[in-house]
């Protein structure tokens, strides 16, 4: 019993730091998968917004760098 004693205060805090580090590793894991998912969702709205721009026609505007400088 006095092996019990010795070793069950060791094996408490062993057990307490293994449930932090999981539940850390774990909350990083979801918070990589959810930027991840956001990076996704950013990157397909740039590419449709920038296939509906160079899809609209030219609205009579002189070509210019795009400040309203003509290049003429």
């Amino acid at each position: 019993m006095e092996y019990v004693a010795v070793l069950l205060p060791s094996l408490v805090v062993g057990l307490l730091f293994w449930f932090a580090m999981k539940s850390i590793f774990n909350a990083d894991k979801s918070e990589r998968q959810a930027e991840a998912q956001a990076q996704a969702e950013a990157k397909a709205r740039d590419a449709e917004s920038k296939q509906e721009t160079n899809g609209a026609p030219n609205k009579g505007t002189t070509p210019g760098d795009g400040n309203g400088n003509s290049t003429n």
